[in-house]
């Protein structure tokens, strides 16, 4: 399939976002925005059946409604203090946004400019340090720039691995970035420096339009694979299941 014959972007984006859960095992998955939650329902539904779903407020789900609908099925309560002893004991795989994102994973929500004068305030801090010092943490860039991908963010809020590194085991001992998606690609930090590399293009997208796209340099092999191709069962899912009012296309338009 092709975007061409059907498959849309945002279906790419959705196969690969849940593709970060895969094999999760029973773990909860914390999505933030319409792409990363389809995928992360999506996962439940195929290749890992043990993930814990929430309602974004204090439900686990028991079931796996569509995007939008309220759930039926009510698994358990998690109210923030539950949540945040799951945050800290490792047991959440969490995508969140990037207001900014580096070659090494060090993300920002928090203020473009100087953080003693920024031009613009955004979410703050929140709870990204202990996000990405204490579970898995990917990212989710439905607008890949070289706003977004920066050579230095302007306040690190999410750490990243050099950071890490620099702080020493403590921060490093579950410190783990798995994969960031964007509207163009898939990049992973599985390198010997642990600096970003493209670990997919989304099918469309072309090496040099993914350069021009980022603010640093980006090594884009010229075989470098393509993200997967939906399965017959996953697209309808998708189109069925998860997403039937089609909101994937808001984050991610055709």
């Amino acid at each position: 399939m092709s975007e061409d014959a059907g498959v849309t972007r945002a279906e790419y984006c959705v196969i690969a976002c849940a593709e970060a859960w895969r094999g999760a095992g029973e773990i909860l998955a914390a999505p933030m925005g319409l792409v990363p939650t389809a995928g992360a329902r999506l996962a439940k539904l195929t290749f890992s059946p043990g993930l814990l779903l929430t309602d974004g407020e204090a439900t686990l789900m028991g079931d796996v409604p569509a995007l939008g609908a309220v759930s039926r099925v009510s698994e358990g309560w998690l109210p923030y203090r539950r949540h945040l002893a799951l945050v800290t004991g490792g047991s959440r795989h969490v995508m969140m946004g990037a207001s900014q994102l580096d070659r090494h994973g060090n993300q920002n929500i928090s203020c473009i400019g100087d953080w003693k004068r920024p031009e613009r305030q955004l979410l703050g801090v929140r709870g990204a340090p202990v996000n990405t010092l204490n579970n898995p943490t990917s990212y989710w860039i439905p607008r890949h720039s070289p706003r977004v991908l920066v050579e230095r963010v302007d306040m690190v809020c999410g750490v990243g691995y050099d950071r890490a590194a620099a702080a020493g085991p403590s921060a490093t001992r579950f410190h783990h970035i798995p994969r960031v998606v964007t509207d163009l690609a898939v990049l992973d930090f599985e390198t010997p420096d642990r600096t970003m590399r493209v670990r997919s293009l989304h099918p469309g997208v072309t090496p040099a339009e993914l350069r021009a796209a980022t603010g640093f340099p980006l090594a884009v092999p010229d075989d470098v694979p393509r993200t997967r191709e939906p399965t017959p069962l996953e697209l309808r899912l998708i189109r069925e299941v998860v997403d039937p009012a089609g909101l994937r296309e808001r984050e991610v338009p055709r």
